[in-house]
Parts: C-alpha cells; sequence; structure tokens
C-alpha cells in the first residue's frame, strides 16, 4: 500500500467516518443491497471490457471488491490497481489478492497520463459529490489510454412512482436502523442516505461525463432505479 497520500486526500470527517464502519462495511452492503451488489460490481467487471494484458484502476476501492472481482474474472491482467482514501477500508480487504493497494485523492491521481485502460468505480461519485464531478471525470480520462473505459456504479435519488414512498422509507428508516444495529454507528448511514437524495440523477451524471471529455456514455438502472451504471470510452 502506498505511503505518498497528501495530507488533504479527502475531507476529513467523511474520510473518519468510512473509517470508523470499515469492520462492518461490507456486510452492510449485502444487507441494504438485499446482496445485489455482488452483482452490480460484477456487470461493473463486465462493462469494463477488459483485454489479456489490460491494467486497471478501482478507485474508491473500499476493501477491494470491484478489484478483487476483475482479477478473478481476469487473472491475465498486467496490473490491478486499488485506490481509496481509507485506508482503514483498504486493510479489511481480503489477504492474499495480488493487487496494488494505493491511497489516494481521486480528485488529483498520482498516475501518469494514459496509464490504464479501464478505470471503474463503486460509489465514489456521490461521496465527491455535485460540484467536483467534472474533475473527477477529468482525471480518469486522463489516466485512460485512447478508447478505455469509465464505469461507474452509484446510487441515484429514488424516481417518483408507486413504490416510491417505499424505497424512501427504506432509505431514511431502514437503513440508519440497520447502522446502529449492525456497525453502531447510525450517523453514517443517516448520510449514506442522504447523499443519495441530494445526488444529480442518471442524466446529469451523464452529462458531468460528457463536459469531461468522456464519449459514447451510456447507463442502466437497477434496484427501482436507486442504482445505476454508467460506462464511457475515452
Amino acid at each position: 500500500m502506498s505511503d505518498t497520500a497528501p495530507p488533504d486526500v479527502a475531507d476529513v470527517t467523511v474520510r473518519q467516518m468510512f473509517d470508523a464502519i470499515s469492520p462492518r462495511y461490507n456486510l452492510m452492503n449485502r444487507l441494504m443491497t438485499l446482496g445485489q451488489d455482488r452483482r452490480w460490481r460484477r456487470r461493473v467487471v463486465q462493462l469494463a471490457r477488459l483485454a489479456p494484458g489490460g491494467r486497471l484502476l478501482d478507485l474508491g476501492a473500499g476493501t477491494g471488491d470491484i478489484a478483487i472481482t476483475a482479477e478473478s474474472a481476469h487473472p491475465d491482467l498486467a496490473l490491478v490497481v486499488a485506490a481509496d482514501f481509507s485506508r482503514c477500508m483498504m486493510r479489511r480487504a481480503p489477504a492474499g489478492a495480488t493487487i496494488s493497494w494505493c491511497q489516494v485523492n481521486a480528485l488529483d491521481l498520482p498516475f501518469a497520463d494514459e496509464s490504464f485502460d479501464a478505470v471503474t468505480s463503486g460509489y465514489l461519485a456521490r461521496n465527491v459529490g455535485r460540484t467536483a464531478l467534472l474533475r473527477l471525470f477529468q482525471e480518469q480520462r486522463r489516466v485512460l489510454r485512447r478508447d478505455g473505459r469509465v464505469v461507474c456504479l452509484d446510487t441515484t435519488p429514488p424516481p417518483p412512482g408507486l413504490l416510491s414512498p417505499l424505497v424512501r422509507l427504506h432509505l431514511r428508516r431502514i437503513i440508519p436502523l440497520l447502522g446502529r444495529v449492525v456497525t453502531g454507528y447510525p450517523g453514517a448511514y443517516r448520510y449514506l442516505p442522504q447523499t443519495t437524495q441530494g445526488f444529480v440523477s442518471p442524466r446529469e451524471l451523464t452529462e458531468a461525463m460528457q463536459r469531461a471529455g468522456l464519449r459514447d456514455v451510456v447507463f442502466e438502472t437497477r434496484m427501482l432505479g436507486t442504482q445505476a451504471i454508467h460506462s464511457a470510452l475515452r
């Protein structure tokens, strides 16, 4: 794991929150998504279209779910870099994975231009926030090789519909309750639903990626429209 992270790698409060919930982070993900998050991460890896000898950067890697999935599906990759701002999250990764770990600021990546064939992320954009989306995707585009792919999995505000009251109940009541019982940090699981409801729509995220210079941006939604997977080319 790299020791070269800058002191302003992320907002200190948010980083401390993720450090605190890291022991039960994976369990909470399974509970919140009814076990579907693993399937979504497999879809992220599929959309990255990695080739033998390819180089993958997984940002906001957390405990390495996407990076490990990619390594398992493509054992012939030349390099898999898993990068996150929370050192505690990365330390929870399964032992023995042949992945390079790096603590980074996703808005100022310490990698050379055109270093990777794909950049993936899971639940990174929402935590970066609306105002930093352009910078986030500009950095991802910069480190991509020509025709490389960006694949982004994230939550989206619940769309209107007959089931929207149930979705809001899940976000505002059930998730904080689970957070209290499972992790002992209900505040963190109030923050996460709040950032979901205040985040951009899939179409707005598409526009942000396009403004950053990415092309052929498409998205697909999951779980009653509360999750979206975007993919794009450099």
